[in-house]
């Protein structure tokens, strides 16, 4: 429950907020317009939406310096912003999904910038909107912001008149003068009602539905999604209408990710950073600043905010005993082993197949090279080669295993199909060991992370098969339902990597047998 001294600062940030909305949506500044010119722009920023944000939300898209309070720099949308507003306008009938990162304004846009665009197109396509959090108080909130627009925003009430009403203007519902209806419902709430006289909803926004710990329980997911699906979606008329959920993936095992899966559902995907670390909403922050800030949250919490991918740390490997760092000289390491788990002889794609190499260096082992993917087995074989041929240019050789049981017919004609291609054959070796358990055999090798005698070439730390071989290292536990196949891969590497280096240290004494005189 909220305390009177919570609901006292709340008021007052409330109220603040409400202030500045005034101040910099003041009309003063602006070039003088007659009737005809005034008329011209509100066409043209009703046809651009990113001219429409930059000109009616000036408090939302100025950079300003944290202790002086002035203006630094206006930060334009993103390409993917003004694509989905295009999207939402254009489509009647929308089921969607748009999975952005942490930090990239999707609030802002679906609950404020959008439904205020289309509410002011020259023919209304919003009548009655809905938002939904994760409890009422929080969808009140949200419906609180764009209720502040309307009531305090200059340049809308300048060019669009006076929006409140006075009686039907209550937080978490009210209803602008020319009756547009808003509600804020909270996760779970019974939608019944959500109606206004014969009106239905036409434009419902799920904002952020998910948390860790309704993601923890997956009886709570289903029942959550069978509500959105059932309940929520069916206050739409008969699916008619717009009906968005904004948020990231914070688990795979959520309310998002179920319905991205939905037939017929349009999923927009945004990653905080490209393949090289370039953000793609290059406006709001740099470079250097995205790659300090996944320093400092660490690798699971970047992961999981900011790059749609939810790392659940298992029990037997932690994030803390990854360590990266430079690579030695080729020249310097003593035995490079790749170990391949094919994970199935098929050749479907929807197999996740793993290669991994490895290598020996003084007392330490260094992970240098993976192939971790949803892939056919050719996709596979035809890395393996371009490995080898890749080791032949840096001067190393690489012996080449696999588990014996997954040598089949099938699987070697793989490789044989692409020898004849290439004109030579790899030398695979089987892996003949009787194994134990796999739970087992990969618990028994996470103490060389623990210890620090495991590290990764910091050259392929951004390399998605690297990533995706890491997110399976850190979830792996006994039971998991998820993929293994790359902490097997691990194992089966070092296994053959500390055999050779005891052999090698093994070294057999002969001499007199002792006796228990001379033990004496």
């Amino acid at each position: 429950m909220t305390s009177i001294a919570d609901l006292r600062k709340i008021q007052e940030e409330w109220k603040e907020h409400c202030r500045q909305i005034q101040n910099l949506t003041d009309t003063k500044s602006l070039v003088r317009e007659n009737a005809t010119q005034k008329e011209q722009r509100i066409r043209r920023l009703q046809k651009d939406y990113a001219a429409f944000c930059e000109y009616y939300f000036p408090h939302f898209l100025t950079l300003r310096d944290k202790v002086t309070g002035e203006a630094i720099r206006t930060i334009h949308n993103a390409p993917f912003h003004n694509a989905a507003a295009t999207k939402v306008k254009n489509t009647p009938n929308l089921k969607a999904v748009f999975k952005w990162p942490r930090g990239h304004a999707k609030s802002t846009h679906f609950d404020i910038f959008m439904p205020l665009w289309l509410m002011f197109q020259p023919k209304r396509l919003i009548n009655f909107m809905v938002i939904v959090g994760k409890s009422e108080d929080s969808a009140d909130r949200l419906l609180g912001d764009i209720q502040a627009e309307l009531q305090y925003n200059k340049r809308i009430i300048a060019d669009f008149g006076k929006q409140m009403s006075l009686g039907n203007w209550t937080e978490g519902e009210f209803t602008t003068k020319d009756g547009v209806y808003f509600l804020a419902c909270g996760r779970g709430q019974s939608p019944r009602g959500l109606r206004k006289r014969e009106s239905r909803p036409d434009y419902i926004v799920i904002d952020d539905l998910d948390d860790d710990e309704l993601c923890r329980n997956e009886r709570r997911v289903r029942e959550l999604t069978d509500w959105v699906k059932e309940a929520l979606f069916g206050a739409l008329d008969v699916g008619r209408g717009r009906f968005l959920m904004v948020g990231n993936l914070i688990s795979k095992t959520s309310v998002l990710a179920n319905i991205c899966a939905t037939k017929g559902v349009h999923v927009s995907t945004v990653y905080a950073v490209d393949n090289e670390g370039n953000p793609v909403w290059k406006e709001k922050w740099t470079k250097e600043e995205a790659r300090e800030y996944a320093e400092f949250v660490g690798y699971r919490a970047w992961n999981k905010e900011m790059m749609h991918n939810p790392i659940v740390e298992g029990t037997v490997f932690r994030q803390e005993w990854i360590k990266w760092a430079k690579r030695p000289a080729w020249k310097d390491f003593t035995e490079f082993v790749l170990y391949i788990d094919p994970s199935w002889k098929s050749k479907k794609s929807n197999d996740t197949k793993a290669a991994k190499l490895w290598a020996k260096h003084k007392t330490h082992l260094w992970h240098l090279r993976a192939f971790v993917r949803k892939a056919s087995l050719a996709e596979m074989v035809r890395w393996c080669y371009d490995l080898y041929e890749w080791s032949l240019d840096v001067g190393i050789s690489i012996r080449f295993a696999m588990e014996a049981s997954f040598m089949q017919d099938i699987l070697l004609d793989e490789f044989t199909t692409e020898g004849n291609l290439r004109g030579y054959q790899l030398p695979i070796t089987g892996d003949t060991r009787k194994k134990p358990d796999k739970f087992q055999r990969i618990e028994a090798i996470s103490p060389l992370w623990e210890r620090g005698f495991v590290f990764y070439d910091i050259s392929q730390k951004e390399d998605p098969d690297m990533q995706a071989g890491l997110e399976q290292l850190l979830a792996f536990e006994k039971g998991m339902s998820g993929n293994d196949d790359a902490p097997d891969a691990d194992e089966g590497a070092i296994y053959i990597l500390q055999k050779n280096t005891r052999q090698q240290t093994y070294k057999p004494r002969f001499g007199k047998r002792s006796t228990s005189k001379n033990i004496w």
